[in-house]
């Protein structure tokens, strides 16, 4: 606590070591949008051009992303090493593989090799987050109830999204190995998530965005659950995953003005890529139905992730370019952790 009111903006010149570790979300909000688009192309018959831009921009987006954390790990170890160990922001250390594996999925058929060689590496990461996380949280001595909240979910249940891109490459078991793991743990933590939120204080305003994480495993365990089925039809536990995120998002959507009245700040991103697990997920229920619900479904949803990427890129750079994305992170360690300490004790 000490070290860290010691470092600001004055002591250090040098912003790159509060380089955020959560804008590798966002660059998942983009992958999924180009996913969108890339169904929207195969489906609907839109033209495969702003799908391809996509692909580009997010790609540019992770390069660029990875290239500036890279060079906060070289330079700054020890600031890594309190973000890996910080209850909220070790969540999102998982974003770096998942971008990997999803960016896996976009290369596929433009460039196989490539695109296999990202599916490796990202896996072999997220497995590797996944043992880190899970010994963590075995064997703590310091998380806490009120620490918890929807982003929890990112380490472990981001194991669904790696099915995907095995199954391009024939990965039959290891796809199946994945999804257990994620399915499993969803329903673990969906569990103690729920009972955080039922019987505890409310998150802190800033994370609330990251409610919308609970569409994202059933969503993206349906789209997984069909690639290794092959996608040949819709089975019942099929509609059980999509139904379960369709009511989340619906829920979810109906308190939709109290979420745009939370500051703006880079937890917005969370709502990004699970809104496009569930335009995805609605692409493939129409494609298999042939039921025109869920082609307005898939629409709506793709419509409003358009427009929400739009804004929150917009606001990212403004955040850039007035100077407010690599700061230090001021008051949230106060709010969590003293006074959760203080109810545990009492």
């Amino acid at each position: 606590m000490t070290e860290q009111q010691t470092i600001s903006t004055e002591t250090t010149p040098d912003r790159i070591i509060f380089f955020p570790i959560t804008l590798f979300g966002a660059i998942m909000g983009y992958a999924g949008l180009t996913i969108g688009f890339h169904n929207a192309h195969t489906i609907l018959g839109m033209s495969q051009t702003v799908a391809l831009a996509l692909t580009a921009i997010t790609t540019l987006f992770f390069i660029m992303v990875a290239l500036a954390y890279g060079v906060k790990l070289l330079k700054y170890k020890d600031a890594v090493t309190k973000e890996i160990n910080h209850p909220i922001a070790v969540n999102f250390f998982p974003t770096a593989s998942i971008s990997l594996l999803l960016l896996s999925v976009l290369y596929k058929d433009i460039a196989p090799t490539l695109s296999e060689g990202m599916f490796i590496i990202g896996a072999l990461a997220q497995l590797v987050l996944t043992f880190y996380v899970v010994q963590s949280w075995i064997l703590h001595e310091k998380w806490q109830i009120n620490q918890m909240t929807p982003a929890w979910f990112i380490p472990v249940v981001g194991n669904i999204v790696a099915p995907l891109p095995a199954m391009q490459f024939g990965f039959h078991e290891i796809a199946w190995f994945y999804f257990s793991i994620g399915l499993v743990f969803w329903l673990i933590l969906l569990a103690i998530v729920m009972y955080r939120l039922f019987f505890h204080p409310p998150m802190l305003r800033l994370m609330e965005p990251t409610l919308f994480i609970l569409i994202a495993p059933p969503a993206m365990g349906f789209l997984s659950y069909l690639a290794i089925q092959h996608g040949d039809s819709i089975d019942n536990f099929g509609r059980v995953l999509y139904y379960t995120a369709l009511f989340f998002a619906l829920l979810l959507f109906t308190q939709i003005w109290r979420f745009i009245k939370v500051p703006f700040s880079l937890s917005w991103w969370a709502y990004t890529f699970p809104i496009a697990t569930i335009a995805n997920a609605s692409f493939m229920m129409y494609e298999k139905l042939h039921m025109n619900a869920f082609g307005f479904f898939a629409a709506f949803f793709l419509s409003v992730l358009s427009a929400l990427v739009l804004h929150l890129t917009l606001k990212t750079f403004i955040a850039i370019k007035n100077k407010k994305l690599c700061i230090p992170p001021p008051a949230e360690p106060k709010q969590v952790e003293p006074s959760e300490t203080e109810q545990n004790q009492g």
